[in-house]
């Protein structure tokens, strides 16, 4: 199957205010944020990306546009159901005080039973991603082949479901993963899912071709890891 590439958009005003963005509109990268999309062109430098998909919101956009620059060849889709979660009324609040919320505490340790009030569950948010990651992954492997790479702009609680469901976590065990912005996390899907790399924010050579496709035995990888693989 394709190696999906899990990115997590760059480090917003939101993020740097200690603010819970959701899916308010106008948050966008602060100087740090635009300081990491721009390295991503060379951080990706090499890797032959079929496709990059990515969520509507402003943040996730600004952070593919120097990549899209530096490729204007490459495919690029919305993709509503990677949106950020709907945190409903908590939207736009400071985390600070939303930590002093009763039901911060199930969040921590129970997100599974969480709906957060006026907007999403968590669950409902997991499933929609799960669902839109592997839907994509298929059509890149059907279009491009089993051995593309594919990038996916997204969220942290996006991400942090896509790392769970890979690992076979419930989701009342997500909040033990934690993506930074900018970060890059690899998956590939296939008989069992694997979780090649998580929240990598520098080299991505891994990534580039090193043999023909045709001669790459996926074997070695999936069903006889010995030794932690290649």
């Amino acid at each position: 199957m394709p190696t999906m590439l899990l990115l997590r958009h760059g480090r917003t005003t939101a993020n740097s205010a200690g603010l819970l963005a959701g899916r308010a509109p106008g948050t966008a990268l602060d100087d740090f944020g635009h300081e990491q999309a721009a390295a991503l062109p060379g951080r990706l430098a090499g890797v032959p990306l079929a496709a990059a998909v990515h969520s509507p919101l402003q943040r996730c956009v600004e952070t593919l546009a120097p990549l899209r620059a530096a490729r204007p060849g490459l495919p690029v889709y919305e993709e509503e159901r990677v949106i950020e979660c709907d945190y409903g009324e908590w939207t736009g609040r400071a985390l600070r005080e939303l930590a002093e919320q009763p039901l911060m505490a199930t969040v921590r340790t129970r997100p599974s039973a969480v709906r957060f009030p006026g907007g999403e569950a968590l669950r409902g948010m997991a499933e929609r991603v799960v669902a839109a990651a592997q839907e994509w992954d298929a059509r890149v492997a059907r279009e491009h082949g089993e051995d593309a790479v594919w990038l996916l702009c997204t969220h942290g609680d996006n991400i942090k479901a896509l790392v769970a469901d890979a690992l076979g976590l419930h989701l009342d065990h997500f909040q033990r993963i934690a993506p930074h912005p900018a970060s890059v996390t690899a998956i590939r899907y296939g008989d069992h899912p694997l979780l090649l790399r998580f929240g990598d924010t520098g080299d991505l050579r891994e990534f580039v071709p090193h043999t023909p496709a045709g001669e790459r035995d996926r074997t070695a990888e999936t069903e006889a890891p010995v030794g932690g693989g290649a």
